[in-house]
């Protein structure tokens, strides 16, 4: 048994057969044949501009109480003092590691500059920047 407004869509779609070139729809055929076609049905309880909720949900952690939390704090410090200890003995010094991350930030930056002077004379001489490694006699690793 179809509903009222189910008889009136396949009278709608009948007479579209029939004469579908030619045919313009009444307000109410034009009404139903719009609801027809909306993606998702009206709903008052959700809101179009509610807060987006990712699918991937990231579980929570249990909450530990604040003295578990300094305890555990307590814990990770020991074990990275003991780490220290332990690369002291073995010669290192706290002194000689920043010398060397200095050095490294160094060499970063005069490598960036040459890789940027390479690639302006690329441009220049219309050739890739690979070519004038080779002809310079670069390493591509390097």
């Amino acid at each position: 048994m179809q509903t009222g407004r189910q008889e009136q869509l396949d009278k709608m779609s009948r007479k579209e057969n029939v004469d579908s070139e030619n045919s313009v729809p009444t307000p109410e055929e034009y009404d139903l044949k719009k609801e027809t076609f909306k993606r998702t049905p009206f709903s008052k309880s959700k809101k179009v501009n509610s807060h987006f909720k990712s699918p991937l949900q990231v579980a929570e952690s249990p909450r530990v109480s604040p003295e578990e939390e300094v305890e555990e704090l307590q814990r990770k410090n020991e074990q990275l003092d003991s780490g220290i200890s332990q690369l002291e003995e073995e010669g290192y010094s706290v002194e000689e590691l920043d010398q060397h991350i200095d050095k490294l930030h160094e060499y970063n930056d005069i490598k960036d500059i040459g890789q940027s002077l390479l690639g302006r004379i690329a441009a220049l001489k219309g050739t890739t920047t690979r070519d004038l490694y080779t002809r310079f006699g670069l390493d591509l690793d390097d």
